[in-house]
């Protein structure tokens, strides 16, 4: 059945809407990152720059240490997302394919899990992590990361784990496929773009999070990118705008590229397991 014209030219423009939504805030930041100041506090703004510069971004890596806060925000964002996806990836098969009574608690847990604010666990989070002495490391950064994101992964990976047909695996089974040579050549190939896309996720929360690196980690040497980034901004709430929108585009940039690099093999891990299948 062929869609109607108007309501797929309504479809188009609320699409176009969205992207536009989307778009509008990096658009904004890169605009801002290449003026001067004279243009930054000019009555009558532009959307391009009349004299771009990368006085901004020279500005923004003398005064603060980004390559540094980024290396710590990338090996925390990393080790999250390998150690979430690892974790979550057997306990949403056994969820998927057990219809026991512990994983229907455990799909009730990340539905709370979700739902549980997390300014109400700071506290107690931080006195665990004090007896433990990961206060003010990455490893305790890490370990609360992974905590905070396994509910979600593992709400995704069971998603995926259902969309895999059982039946393939009771053929490898029939043709005298082990349990453990059916995971390995059936059910993982399949799996493997839930897993991608769960692990980018995994990645870009840990990424973007500020909250638990701004209360956990106190040393100047161990804080996160975003953290640092309100460095920029002054004891009355006066930002320094350029270098600030500079540090910020630089930021942006890997969560981007690292989904422009994967979103290729997401969408070829799919047609590949529709093909094996």
């Amino acid at each position: 059945m062929r869609t109607r014209p108007a309501v797929r030219a309504g479809q188009y423009t609320a699409l176009l809407a969205y992207l536009a939504f989307l778009v509008f805030p990096s658009l904004w930041l890169l605009s801002v990152a290449f003026k001067p100041p004279r243009e930054l506090g000019s009555l009558h703004p532009t959307w391009i720059p009349k004299n771009p510069t990368l006085a901004n971004f020279r500005q923004a890596f003398d005064e603060q240490p980004l390559l540094h806060a980024a290396f710590n925000s990338l090996s925390a964002a990393l080790s999250a997302a390998v150690i979430a996806v690892a974790l979550a990836t057997p306990m949403a098969y056994v969820m998927a394919r057990r219809r026991t009574l512990l994983a229907r608690a455990a799909s009730g847990w990340v539905v709370v899990s979700q739902a549980f604010p997390f300014v109400l666990v700071i506290i107690p989070l931080f006195l665990v992590l004090k007896e433990l002495r990961l206060i003010d490391s990455v490893p305790g950064l890490v370990m609360v990361y992974v905590v905070w994101s396994l509910p979600f992964a593992l709400w995704m990976l069971v998603g995926y784990v259902r969309a895999v047909p059982v039946e393939l695996e009771e053929a490898a089974a029939i043709d005298g496929a082990g349990r453990l040579r059916t995971l390995v050549s059936v059910t993982a190939p399949l799996l493997a773009p839930g897993i991608v896309a769960t692990a980018l996720f995994a990645f870009i929360t840990a990424w973007n999070e500020f909250f638990f690196a701004l209360v956990l980690l106190k040393t100047p040497e161990k804080q996160t990118l975003p953290v640092v980034l309100t460095h920029f901004i002054g004891a009355e709430g006066a930002a320094d705008l350029g270098p600030l929108a500079a540090a910020a585009f630089l930021a942006t940039l890997p969560s981007l590229v690292v989904f422009a690099l994967i979103q290729r093999r997401i969408t070829g891990g799919m047609l590949a397991g529709a093909v094996k299948s």
